[in-house]
C-alpha cells in the first residue's frame, strides 16, 4: 500500500514536514510495511518556503534585507533541490510581523527587502521565481521591490521618491532603463489567492490598510497614491493594473509584480503543487492524507487541503482523501463537495489553545493511528 501524506503546516504548532512525520508514525503502528511518501505543501503563505524545500530536498538561503521600516532584518528564501527555482515569501522581508504594533504605519513601509531577496536569487542563477504574497506590512504597490531591482520612481523635479505608499502621490515618471536585465529571462510566478483590485472600496488600501495600522484618513491618502501609481504605470509602461484581479494583494504588490516582473498571478496551492510535481507522487497512491491547522467553510477557497484533494482526484478519481485538522470550524462539510472524503480533528477534549499547539505532534500521531485502525477494519 502506498500512502501519500501531503499536509500544509499547522500554524504555530508544526511545519508541514513535522505533520508528515507524525502521520506516518501513527500509521506505521498499523501498516508497518506500507510505502509512505511525504509531500509537504503550502498555499503561498507562511510556511510555503519550508514546505517546498522539504518536498524537493532543497535549501534555505538566509539574507540580510531591508525591513518594512528601512532597517535591516534577517530574512530568507528557498531554492528547490534542482537549483532552478527560488521560492520567496514576501513576508520574510516585508511582513507585518516585522513591525512592532505601535510602529505600524503603511504610509512609510516599503517592499524593498522583497526586491533584495529577488536580487539574491538572481545571483544564484535560478531560472524561475515563485513569489508568495500575503502577510505584508506594506502599501507601496511594490514600488520598493522595483526600486531594489533598478527601477526609478521620479517626481516633478526628477528626484527619486522617498520609500512608502504615501510618496506615490508625487509620482510623475517611472524609469525602467536600469532594471536588472536578468529579469527578462527569469520566469516569475506569483501565489496570490485574493482578487482585490489595486484601488477603490475593495482595493489594497481600503480592505487591508487598517490591518497594517492605517486610520481612515491614511486609507484615503494611500488609495489616492495608488491611483496615481496606476495612472503613471499605464502612461509609461502601457499596462492597466488598477482593476486587475489580485493587483491589491500585499498592499498592491500584486500590481507591482505584474508591471515590473511580468509576473503571473495564480492560485497559491496550485502553483506549489506544480513546483513539487505532485501528480508524480500521487499517480499510484492507495490513500492521500492532507490537512492543516483549521478546516472550515473557508477551506474550499484556495486552501491547501482542497487543492491537494482536487489534484489527487484529477489524477486518480477513486483514491480516498482523508483530511486531518487541528480544529474543525463551522460548515466544514463544504469540503466534501471538493474532493475530501472525510475529516478528523486531532483535539480529543477540552484544552487551551496553548495546550493544543504544544501537543500537536502527539495528537496528530494518535489521530493517524485511529484512522489507520479504522481502515484496517475495512480491509479485513
Amino acid at each position: 500500500m502506498k500512502i501519500v501524506i501531503a499536509p500544509d503546516s499547522f500554524k504555530e504548532s508544526m511545519t508541514a514536514a513535522e505533520v508528515c512525520a507524525a502521520v506516518e508514525a501513527g500509521f506505521r503502528k498499523v501498516f508497518g510495511d506500507a510505502e509512505y511518501m511525504h509531500v509537504p505543501v503550502g498555499d503561498g503563505g507562511e510556511g510555503t518556503v519550508q514546505s517546498v524545500v522539504d518536498a524537493t530536498n532543497g535549501r534555505i538561503v538566509e539574507v540580510q534585507a531591508t525591513g518594512p521600516l528601512g532597517d535591516k532584518v534577517d530574512a530568507f528564501y528557498g531554492i528547490t533541490g534542482d537549483g532552478k527555482t527560488a521560492v520567496i515569501e514576501m513576508a520574510a522581508a516585508s511582513g507585518l510581523h516585522l513591525v512592532p504594533r505601535e510602529q505600524r504605519n503603511p504610509l512609510v513601509t516599503t517592499t524593498r527587502g522583497t526586491g533584495e531577496l529577488i536580487l539574491d536569487a538572481l545571483d544564484k542563477k535560478v531560472e524561475r521565481i515563485v513569489l508568495g504574497l500575503g502577510g505584508s506590512a506594506t502599501n507601496d504597490g511594490g514600488a520598493g521591490m522595483a526600486s531594489a531591482l533598478g527601477v526609478k520612481f521620479l517626481d516633478v523635479n526628477g528626484e527619486e521618491l522617498r520609500p512608502g505608499g504615501e510618496a506615490l502621490v508625487e509620482l510623475l515618471t517611472i524609469d525602467t532603463s536600469e532594471m536588472d536585465p536578468r529579469l527578462k529571462s527569469t520566469k516569475v510566478d506569483v501565489a496570490c489567492d485574493v482578487t482585490n483590485p489595486l484601488t477603490g472600496p475593495l482595493g489594497a488600501s481600503a480592505v487591508f490598510g487598517p490591518q497594517k495600522g492605517a486610520t481612515p484618513e491614511m486609507v484615503g491618502v494611500l488609495d489616492a497614491s495608488l491611483k496615481r501609481y496606476a495612472e503613471v504605470i499605464e502612461r509609461n509602461l502601457g499596462l492597466q493594473v488598477d482593476e486587475l484581479p489580485g493587483a491589491g494583494a500585499a498592499g498592491g504588490l500584486g500590481a507591482g509584480v505584474v508591471a515590473f516582473l511580468d509576473g503571473k498571478l495564480q492560485s497559491g496551492i496550485d502553483l506549489v503543487l506544480d513546483v513539487i510535481r505532485f501528480e508524480e507522487a500521487v499517480r499510484d497512491a492507495d490513500l492521500v492524507i492532507t490537512g492543516e491547522g483549521r478546516i472550515d467553510s473557508q477551506t474550499v477557497h484556495g486552501k491547501a487541503p482542497v487543492g491537494v484533494a482536487k489534484r489527487a482526484k484529477a489524477v486518480a478519481a477513486d483514491v480516498p482523501v482523508v483530511a486531518i485538522a487541528g480544529s474543525i470550524g463551522p460548515d466544514y462539510e463544504a469540503v466534501f463537495e471538493h474532493g475530501i472524503d472525510t475529516v478528523f480533528s486531532v483535539v480529543n477534549g477540552v484544552v487551551t489553545l496553548e495546550e493544543a499547539l504544544a501537543n500537536g505532534s502527539v495528537n496528530v500521531e494518535k489521530t493517524a493511528e485511529n484512522i489507520a485502525r479504522l481502515l484496517q477494519l475495512k480491509i479485513n
